[in-house]
């Protein structure tokens, strides 16, 4: 029998390769998808998609979401009590894994399967070890659409806000910058990919810095 598991989704790059590769596996059924938002803003916590724009995804995706909302700049603390209580709750309560898109950076892996360990679960990282130069080119190749939704400036020029997730952008990011943004050098948000029912119907907003990022808005339609 395959493996029950919710998948940590981002409604990112990363996160849709990541789900699109375990859905093509036979070890695990994927049952549900687990976000976090951000109270106030409704809105995906770091990346700033939209809350109507997730939902979108979910329906393209025919699964399950689970939503875990924390108050803006969310002291650690509070993330980790609100996580934990979802975990613990209903409706994951017979689920023992938890799927992430993470890369290369073993401290978030370490902190991950740390509190899963506290909640009794363990973490699935279907994607850990790529290439990620590989990686975010099989990504264009295989069909996954993306805008660039969220820059920090600290790393790649605003500019680079809202523009598509493509191999243009790969040739323009400067020498240093992961083309997956692993390190946080950017977030996008998947509107095109295999697995959906259909492409999401979307259109760039304005682009505004807040808190030392640079968001560009996508605005369903």
């Amino acid at each position: 029998m395959p493996i029950p598991v919710v998948y940590s989704w981002s409604a990112g790059k990363d996160s849709a390769f990541g789900l699109w590769t375990l859905l093509r596996d036979p070890a695990y059924e994927v049952q549900a998808l687990l976000t976090t938002l951000t109270e106030t803003y409704d809105r995906v916590s770091i990346s700033g998609v939209r809350e109507e724009l997730l939902d979108r995804q979910a329906e393209m995706l025919s699964l399950p979401l689970i939503k875990v909302r924390i108050p803006p700049a969310c002291p650690n603390d509070t993330y980790e009590q609100r996580m934990a209580s979802t975990l613990a709750g209903k409706r994951l309560r017979r689920i023992d894994q938890v799927a992430f898109s993470d890369l290369f950076l073993q401290d978030v892996r370490a902190y991950r399967e740390e509190r899963l360990a506290r909640a009794g679960k363990h973490g699935v990282f279907p994607l850990w070890g790529y290439d990620t130069a590989q990686l975010a080119r099989t990504m264009i190749t295989e069909g996954f659409q993306s805008i660039v939704v969220c820059v920090d400036p600290k790393f790649i020029d605003p500019s680079f806000a809202g523009r598509a997730f493509d191999r243009t952008f790969l040739a323009d990011l400067p020498d240093g910058i992961d083309p997956c943004g692993e390190n946080g050098e950017f977030h996008t948000f998947v509107w095109g990919a295999p697995m959906y029912r259909g492409p999401i119907r979307c259109r760039i907003g304005e682009v505004v810095t807040r808190d030392g990022f640079v968001y560009c808005d996508v605005l369903p339609f």
